[in-house]
Order: structure tokens, then C-alpha cells, then sequence
């Protein structure tokens, strides 16, 4: 669900964290970056910078990561140009306050003053702190950063792999960067822990792995949700849902009906799920279970969670099945599971069936069917030795609706059904689809389809209606909404 107008981390802090323990030369790692800014357009020159403002495409605007995404690009050209090449960081971090000090007075930057005061600390963080990905970091159509080894860094951008021109001086240079993101976030990662789940500030998240795990050299994963979350409506203009299916799920999320969204990776479980909560009343308190806290809610009252591994003694791991425990103890109105994947699913569905309605969750599978399965299968990791009926039985009765995503063919992300849990035949959990995507071919690139409802008016509308909240029933009505655009 990353991007993202969440709340900004104590900037002196991280920039104390960030200059205090790195002494190192950059060299090699600023020329890597001044190599792939020197391909881009030159936006201004130091030596006429009095005279010469923002770029006028910018000017009145107050779109603050595009602002900054151009000076960044400026600054790392004066980087080159001043020769800052082979001093400690802690020269530079004190250039990159000076340039953003200059900027700021001698230009008419169209920022807020809280956007002002944290200027600096965002370039600082963005220059340094990801070392040669800073560049892709500033690109906001940038979806993945894949480093596969030194020389080997891919971007996917508008749902496709592309090589980079990035390059790490070696794989030390590659393992530096990892440690200073996981230094960040309190987390360590070594031959003794090579792997690690991570993330930056701005909410991306990270997984990064050293030999001997991936025995051709150290990789960074980087997942981007930036720091705007995608909201219904922008789902809706991107063609991921019709307007029917969204007014439904709205409504199913108000009335504190149990959803599951299932999918595969990067089909857009997370963005959906953070779209949903955007309707959960504001007086509600909401507790989120995350791996990787990654979701962006609007919510004053909310309390997030995050799982953390063992230290190198093989101590201190708590589990998400650990925090789904605590969580039924802090009086919550809304349980949010970032993604179920182990033991956790037998509490997350005793909750769901003990007066914990309206809980949110996500799911890998390939198909609705597929996630109840699934789900069966990670009730069992939990040791309980219970009967495959018991299991469904409590499936059945705690999940109401799935929605299954998919990333499709030409990169869009897509609801591909919305379906109802309506009860079960012997032993097999009953589905009936309420909305659909069908596919009508191609246009170029593009896929081209439909969403439409199947006609089936759910069993949930009777429920709802008897708790005094309306539902049209225009919402079922078997017609189409084309989206192959």
C-alpha cells in the first residue's frame, strides 16, 4: 500500500544516526550517481544559480516531491562540480544543508513552511542514505528497485522490467547500504543473520539478503508505496475497480463485514486494503499487524504494530501470531492484519468469530478458493490438531467477503472478482461471485474488459437491511463497465 503524506520521522535524529558512524570516502559512491545524473538534462549551472529560478513547470506549484525530485538532480550536479568527491560524509551532509539553505532564500520555492524545515533532512536521507539508488528513489513512476549484485540493478516502471545504468562500486559497496538502511530502522543484518525484511523512511519496504543466502553476492529488494496512499478514487480513475464494486465495499467496510483480499505478489493486496480503511469510521480504534509496517491510514486513533526477528542469541522474536494475541487485549473496534502467512490465521479467525467484526486482512493465493485453502493450511501450522471440517467451518463462518487482485498482462492491477462466502455443502465452502472482470481481448498494450455484476444480490444485503443500512440494489444489476481505455 507504499504511497504518501504520513508523518515525517524526528529528522535531527535520523540525520545524527546518519552522520555519526560514517566516515568513509564518497567517492565511488557519489561519482556512480553524478554518472547517471550526467546523462539526464542539466538544469542549472552553480555558477549563474543567483540568477536562475526554478524550472517554470514547477513555479506555483505545490506538489512537494516533484519540487524535490529537481533539486535533487541540481544538487547532485553541484556535488560533481564543487568537487565534493573525495571528502567525508559529513562534509557533504553540511553542503546539502547549505544548498538547501540557499535555495530556499534566494528562490521562490513554493513550499509550505513545515515542508521548508524539512527540506534538507529529505535530501540529506535520499542522497546518502540509499547511496547509487537515489536517483530511482526520486522517480515517483518507479514501482521496484531490484539490485541483483553491483552491476545488475532493474527497475519495473509502469508494470515492466527494465535494466538501469546504475552501478555499485562492488559488493561491499552494495552490503554498506543495506547496513545503513537497517541501521535505521533498529535492525541488523550479517553473515549470521543474512537476511532481513527493512524499510526506509518514506515507508518503502526492503528486503535485502548477503552470501552465503544468494551466493552470487548481496541484493536489495524495494518495494515503493512512496508516501501518499492511493485513494478510492484514484483506484477507480486507474481503472483497478468499477464504481459499483467500490460503493459496495464501502458499504461492506462500514457495516464491520470481514474481508479477505487475496492475490499474488504485487497484484496490489496492500494499496487496496489501505483504500478500504479510508471508510472505517474515524471514532473507531484500529490496531494494523504488520511484518514491515507499510499501510498509511488516515485515522487519528490507530495503533500500529510490527513483528520483530530474533537477536543474533535466537532471543526476542515476536511473531505476528504473538501480536494478533496482544491485540485482542487492547480493546480494538478494527483488527488489520497486514498479510496473514502462519500460525496467526487460527487467532485472526477466532477473533473474527468472537465479536471482532469489520477486521480487515490479505492473502497470497491465486484464486478465492485458493486463499481458503491456504488458510486451512496455516490453521494447521499452529499445531492444533483439528478436523478439516472444524477448520472450514470456522473459515466460513468468520470470512464474509473475498476480493481477489490481479496484475494483469499489460501491468494494471485489477479486482479480478468480489465474492461471498455463503455457507457449505458437506465439506466444501460455498462461493458465489458478486462482481467480475471479464476480459474482451486487446487494444495495443492494453487489455481490454469489463467489469460487471453477476445479477446475484448477496445474502449480506438482507443482514445489512435488517441493521437499518440501506444497500441499493442498482448495484447488482447485470451491466458492464468497459475499461479497456
Amino acid at each position: 500500500m507504499r504511497d504518501f503524506d504520513g508523518t515525517h520521522p524526528d529528522s535531527s535524529e535520523a540525520s545524527d544516526l546518519l552522520r555519526s558512524g560514517l566516515r568513509r570516502s564518497l567517492t565511488a559512491d557519489t561519482a556512480a550517481r553524478l554518472r547517471t545524473v550526467a546523462k539526464r538534462p542539466v538544469f542549472h549551472s552553480v555558477a549563474n544559480e543567483e540568477q536562475i529560478k526554478l524550472e517554470p513547470a514547477l513555479t506555483g506549484r505545490s506538489d512537494y516531491f516533484s519540487i524535490k525530485g529537481v533539486l535533487q538532480e541540481r544538487l547532485l550536479k553541484e556535488i560533481g562540480e564543487r568537487n565534493l568527491l573525495g571528502v567525508a560524509e559529513q562534509e557533504v551532509a553540511g553542503a546539502i544543508q547549505e544548498f538547501a539553505a540557499r535555495i530556499l532564500e534566494s528562490e521562490n520555492v513554493p513550499l509550505n513552511e513545515a515542508e521548508r524545515r524539512r527540506l534538507a533532512e529529505d535530501l540529506t536521507e535520499e542522497i546518502m542514505g540509499v547511496g547509487p539508488l537515489a536517483p530511482l528513489m526520486a522517480d515517483p513512476a518507479i514501482t521496484d528497485i531490484l539490485v541483483n549484485g553491483p552491476d545488475h540493478v532493474y527497475i519495473e516502471r509502469f508494470g515492466r522490467l527494465e535494466r538501469t545504468t546504475i552501478r555499485f562500486r562492488d559488493a561491499d559497496h552494495v552490503v554498506r547500504v543495506i547496513e545503513r538502511i537497517a541501521a535505521q530502522v533498529g535492525r541488523r543484518i550479517d553473515a549470521t543473520s543474512p537476511m532481513a525484511d527493512l524499510r526506509l523512511l518514506d515507508g518503502s519496504r526492503v528486503n535485502a539478503t548477503l552470501p552465503a543466502v544468494t551466493i552470487d553476492g548481496p541484493t536489495i529488494s524495494i518495494r515503493r508505496f512512496g508516501r501518499k496512499r492511493l485513494r478510492r478514487d484514484q483506484l477507480l480513475e486507474l481503472g483497478m475497480m468499477s464504481a459499483e464494486m467500490i460503493s459496495f465495499l464501502g458499504i461492506a467496510v462500514v457495516a464491520r463485514t470481514n474481508i479477505l483480499i487475496s492475490g499474488g505478489t504485487g497484484a496490489g493486496k496492500s494499496t487496496l486494503l489501505g483504500a478500504l480503511a479510508e471508510v472505517i469510521p474515524e471514532g473507531e480504534r484500529i490496531v494494523t499487524i504488520e511484518d514491515t509496517a507499510e499501510l498509511v491510514l488516515d485515522q487519528e486513533h490507530l495503533v500500529r504494530m510490527e513483528t520483530r526477528p530474533a537477536n543474533i542469541e535466537g532471543r526476542g522474536r515476536i511473531a505476528a501470531r504473538d501480536l494478533v494475541i496482544n491485540t485482542l487485549r487492547m480493546r480494538p473496534d478494527r483488527i488489520i492484519v497486514g498479510e496473514v502467512r502462519g500460525a496467526e490465521a487460527l487467532d485472526m479467525l477466532q477473533a473474527m468469530n468472537t465479536g471482532h467484526d469489520g477486521s480487515l486482512t490479505t492473502i497470497h493465493a491465486n484464486s478465492p478458493r485458493d486463499a481458503i485453502s491456504r488458510l486451512e493450511t496455516m490453521v494447521l501450522m499452529a499445531g492444533m490438531e483439528l478436523p478439516a471440517r472444524a477448520i472450514r467451518e470456522q473459515i466460513v463462518s468468520a470470512i464474509q467477503i473475498l476480493v481477489h487482485v490481479r496484475r494483469c498482462e499489460d501491468g494494471v492491477r485489477r479486482i479480478e472478482t468480489i465474492s461471498e462466502m455463503t455457507g457449505m455443502e458437506g465439506t466444501t465452502p460455498l462461493l458465489q461471485d458478486i462482481f467480475s472482470f471479464r476480459r474482451r481481448g486487446r487494444q495495443g498494450r492494453r487489455l481490454r474488459g469489463e467489469f460487471t455484476a453477476t445479477g446475484i444480490v448477496p445474502k449480506l444485503v438482507a443482514d445489512l437491511r435488517d441493521r437499518a443500512i440501506d444497500v441499493p440494489l442498482e448495484l447488482f444489476q447485470k451491466r458492464a463497465s468497459d475499461v479497456g481505455v
